[in-house]
């Protein structure tokens, strides 16, 4: 050991008496420093805008390390290049040769230095770190170190790769781009052999590409962290092994195979250290944020036994580059936070071809046969069309036929449970934890069971139109439609009695009388405890007032419309423009009377954790829940039930106008003789009680079209996910919220990031090349 670290202090000599390692370290500080200056100041610009700031620890180290590890590689070659090459182009390994020392000495000396090196290189890292701790309200630190820890390992990787080029040759300019091209081997195996399911484990875990990204975002895994022993500890064993090759004058083939052995070790330890079930994993951020949260780990840990996930590709689906043969590492990296907690969970890939649907396959290959399609489509993305079979030949029982022949995959379990994770129709496609919690959950409870009555003109949930339903309800490619966070949905008529299972009756909007049976049918359903959600809408409350009567409800006549409370001064000229958008007119010009925009009750904040967060989200005018054409609800607080009034009216600018319906070429005005106050209406209500063991929960809203597929977006979808959790008993959709993180302010203004840029841009720099300058000085005075 005393020999090594010799080595290593000449070295280290070697590299401060040249200029090289100084203008390496005087320009990573001031790159280093101009990357987090520029992220340091764009957080203090947006604080000073008032704009919210969250999780600024991780914000800045992600993007100031990031940046920094692209650098990297640059530099290490820059460094290494003159390790062994300086000593075989100069003659002096001969000298080596001839001391008392071995060739693992030598190369464990050399690398040493360069680790020495690399420690002072994250010391100029630590200094933007301890900066950020200063001025970062509650910084984050070991997500930083954890960043710092994959930087540092990162550089020691690149040096052993470099150390091994320069003893390869006594050319430094060689060796330097020798590292650069095995380092960009390295990034770019991944692509390799992809089609082929071992070549795929080994290039993938052999890549060196994005391997510091996980520390940077402060999750630590076994897999990265031996990767980072492995692979050095391949490099310098070559190294070590061409040294004495050289040395002892070995025969090439005999070098070869020492070489082939120690390369075959490596890729084994890999493979066996990047098993799921080997691998050990530590979040260093504070709210554990890489982490499944814990409703999703109490999921999980009831999925007792093995877990089977089939995912069925077609070859013409508009997403099948997301599973092709080369996709599928990408594709499970998305199931990572799951396999840590099931990894023994099996995964299979079927690839089959079907017509599914899409009319733009027939416009794109006219009078085409299907195979001919797969044909074109395979030629396009460089894939194999051999491995797509025809439908017949892998249904096996699944009938793919409901999910349209998308992209599906199937979760079983060995007990018989199954059910389907889709790919949706948005901007990110994939599930997130949301989805899949929401799926395995299926696995594990009995879904919840909606039912939706028809056979009287209700909302249809198989109806794509505006008025219809489809969209939060049965829409397979809508995340977050109801059958995708958990429920099951079907249609039934009260022709029958409602069956047992059913959890929640949904009656919209019923243009047509209900027979006597079936209303009887309904209060039997009521009676015995069940939830139901009731919407009406304009001229409709004759149909609903019966149904609502057992209640203690009713749904008025007319509609609630709203005006500025100037309105009813003016004349009615004026009073057309106010609504209309024409001359001097408030905030709500260009709304539409009849469009209440309602925002939750601060009583109902506590129904459900997703009440809770839409009666904050519905205090800003900007973000409410949209009923056009809304009735108002008169309530009876004298019955059975508890009643919370959800949306109230404001009684300084609406009312429920009994006469006008046509608000585009007529106004709407207040008329006391016939009834028309301004007073508070309820435009909906819940209604609890206690029916044997369990509490019963009810909703009636005054307005159906705000669920419909024009409405159900946004704030209104909010709506619709708290209501279903309310009547699932807090269980679906899946709570995947995370706490707050505190890092949510920054301790500087403008001036302070003039200061941070003159300090660690600048005077830092100045300092080190001032150092180098007094070095240089002191050895030439010498």
């Amino acid at each position: 050991m005393k020999k090594i670290r010799k080595i290593a202090l000449v070295e280290l000599q070697t590299f401060f008496y040249s200029p090289v390692a100084w203008l390496i370290l005087i320009v990573f500080a001031f790159q280093a420093a101009m990357i987090f200056t520029d992220i340091f100041a764009t957080s203090v610009r947006n604080q000073e805008l008032k704009y919210p700031l969250s999780n600024l620890t991780l914000s800045i180290t992600r993007g100031t390390f990031a940046k920094i590890q692209e650098y990297l590689y640059f530099y290490i070659p820059l460094l290494t290049m003159s390790l062994m090459s300086r000593e075989l182009g100069s003659g002096s390994i001969k000298l080596l040769y001839s001391s008392p020392v071995t060739n693992a000495q030598i190369i464990l000396g050399k690398y040493l230095a360069m680790l020495a090196y690399g420690l002072v290189m994250m010391g100029v890292v630590a200094i933007i770190v301890t900066w950020s701790a200063f001025t970062v309200k509650d910084f984050d630190l070991p997500v930083a170190l954890s960043g710092m820890m994959g930087l540092y390992l990162l550089l020691a990787a690149y040096a052993a790769i470099g150390l091994f080029m320069s003893s390869l040759t006594s050319y430094q300019v060689v060796a330097a781009m020798g590292t650069l091209a095995v380092l960009a081997a390295l990034s770019l195996v991944k692509r390799v052999g992809q089609e082929y399911d071992f070549i795929r484990e080994i290039t993938w875990w052999l890549s060196i590409g994005g391997r510091a990204d996980e520390f940077i975002l402060g999750l630590i895994c076994s897999e990265d962290l031996l990767y980072f022993v492995i692979v050095p500890a391949l490099f310098l064993a070559l190294s070590i092994s061409r040294l004495k090759a050289t040395r002892q004058k070995t025969r090439w083939h005999l070098s070869l195979a020492r070489y082939a052995g120690i390369f075959l070790v490596a890729i084994l330890a890999g493979y066996v250290t990047s098993r799921p079930s080997l691998m050990a994993f530590h979040d260093a951020t504070r709210t554990k944020q890489l982490t499944l949260t814990p409703p999703s780990q109490q999921i999980i840990s009831q999925l007792e036994g093995p877990l089977k996930m089939t995912v069925y590709v077609n070859a013409l689906d508009r997403n099948l580059s997301a599973a092709l043969p080369r996709a599928r590492k990408s594709d499970m990296e998305r199931f990572s936070r799951y396999t840590r907690f099931k990894p023994e969970m099996q995964v299979k890939y079927v690839y089959y071809y079907a017509n599914p649907g899409d009319q733009g396959l027939e416009r794109r290959y006219p009078g085409m046969t299907e195979r001919r399609m797969v044909g074109q489509v395979c030629q396009a993305w460089d894939a194999d069309s051999t491995i797509f079979k025809p439908l017949a030949d892998i249904e096996n029982g699944v009938d793919l036929a409901p999910e349209g022949y998308r992209l599906v995959r199937l979760l079983e379990r060995e007990t018989g449970e199954k059910t389907f994770l889709r790919m949706f129709d948005d901007m990110t496609r994939y599930p997130s934890e949301a989805e899949i919690s929401a799926a395995l959950k299926r696995l594990v409870i009995k879904p919840p069971l909606v039912a939706f009555v028809t056979g009287h003109g209700e909302r249809d949930i198989n109806d794509a139109g505006d008025r219809g339903y489809y969209r939060f309800s049965a829409n397979k490619h809508a995340r977050t439609s109801l059958v995708n966070q958990g429920f099951d949905c079907v249609a039934i008529d009260l022709g029958a009695e409602v069956p047992g299972d059913v959890d929640a009756l949904v009656i919209a909007d019923p243009r047509r009388p209900f027979a006597v049976e079936e209303r009887e049918r309904l209060a039997r359903y009521i009676a015995r405890g069940g939830d139901l959600l009731l919407l009406g809408d304009l001229r409709g409350q004759e149909v609903l007032n019966p149904l609502v009567a057992p209640l203690g409800l009713a749904f008025l006549p007319g509609q609630i419309v709203r005006y500025p409370v100037e309105a009813e001064k003016l004349p009615a000229t004026n009073v057309a423009s106010l609504s209309s958008g024409r001359g001097a007119a408030p905030a709500r010009q260009n709304i539409a009377p009849d469009f209440f925009r309602a925002s939750l009750d601060r009583g109902a904040a506590g129904l459900s954790r997703l009440h809770e967060s839409l009666c904050n989200i519905t205090r800003s005018p900007a973000a409410r829940v949209a009923m056009p054409g809304c009735l108002a609800i008169e309530r009876d607080d004298t019955g059975d039930y508890n009643v919370i009034p959800l949306f109230l009216t404001d009684p300084a600018d609406t009312w429920n106008e009994l006469q006008t319906t046509n608000f585009i070429d007529d106004t709407a005005r207040l008329d006391v003789a016939l009834g028309e106050t301004r007073r508070s209406h309820a435009t909906a209500v819940a209604l609890t009680r206690t029916v044997g063991e369990r509490r019963q929960k009810i909703i009636v809203l005054g307005d159906a079209d705000c669920l419909s597929n024009e409405r159900v977006n946004g704030v209104n979808s909010n709506f619709v996910m708290a209501t279903f959790l309310w009547f699932s008993d807090d269980a679906l959709p899946v709570d995947v919220r995370r706490p707050a993180t505190p890092d949510d302010a920054i301790f500087a203004t403008g001036a302070g990031v003039k200061i941070t840029k003159n300090i660690l841009m600048f005077a830092f720099p100045s300092l080190l090349l001032l150092a180098s300058l007094l070095l240089w000085l002191r050895r030439r005075g010498r």
